[in-house]
């Protein structure tokens, strides 16, 4: 009878009681893809929940560092993902490059703009801020390397974000912008692509697992899914490319 009574308590525990949140903040370009990769990632462990949270890399950087709870950081650049290292907040060994990606030029439709050179007749273009926006650091890098930074720069309005930047070229706010090809997906319909901006640096996403993630082999799970797991299948099904 007690053994009967033991029996049916055990089977009565749930599967997934060693179930836990993952916390994963990531670059604001990762958005569309990351919640379907989350989606697949906890259907692949069941009970195992992912918290997404998006923004441009250096705030994320910064919210780890004044203490917010986070077990996975996925940046943008490189340049973001050293200021955490040299902070200590990445568990050593974890990091790596598990995406590239590119940078073009976005107009509205109907819009006549099609070359840099087009660029000189633009009254308002936006890029995200370089100095805390990976897609601006890059851009100003190119057009730097270009020699017409100098010129255009009084005209840009500088997004928070990649997907801001993206936003005010969709509802007509600035003439052109700068960001990245996979963002073209998400305003598919307001805006194209009319050229790739080439990078002095390649545009290469570091993840890593936060020194002080509450999940760290959970963390090194999702990392692993997303870097050479089936999460490399829905990155490249959002325009990402290999690293």
């Amino acid at each position: 009878m007690h053994k009967n009574i033991l029996a049916a308590a055990l089977l009565a525990v749930p599967l997934c009681a060693g179930a836990a949140d993952l916390t994963v903040s990531a670059a604001a370009s990762l958005s569309n893809a990351f919640k379907e990769l989350a989606q697949a990632f906890e259907a692949a462990n069941p009970g195992d929940k992912v918290l997404l949270n998006f923004a441009a890399s250096d705030p994320l950087v910064q919210q780890i560092a004044k203490g917010a709870p986070v077990d996975v950081l996925a940046a943008a650049d490189q340049d973001a993902m050293d200021k955490a290292e040299r902070a200590k907040l990445l568990a050593a060994g974890t990091r790596r490059d598990f995406v590239s990606n590119t940078v073009v030029l976005v107009v509205p439709g109907g819009s006549r703009i099609a070359t840099l050179a087009d660029l000189n007749g633009a009254a308002r273009l936006t890029t995200g801020n370089p100095a805390s926006v990976p897609i601006g650091r890059y851009t100003r890098e190119a057009l730097e390397q270009a020699g017409l930074w100098q010129a255009l720069a009084p005209r840009f309005v500088f997004g928070a974000s990649v997907r801001q930047s993206l936003d005010y070229v969709a509802r007509g706010e600035a003439d052109a912008g700068f960001v990245y090809a996979t963002d073209v997906m998400a305003q598919k319909d307001k805006v194209r692509a009319v050229l790739t901006l080439p990078t002095v640096t390649p545009v290469r996403y570091p993840i890593a697992v936060t020194a002080n993630a509450a999940q760290p082999r959970l963390a090194r799970r999702f990392i692993d899914f997303a870097a050479v797991g089936p999460g490399q299948a829905i990155l490249l099904r959002h325009g990402f490319g290999k690293p």
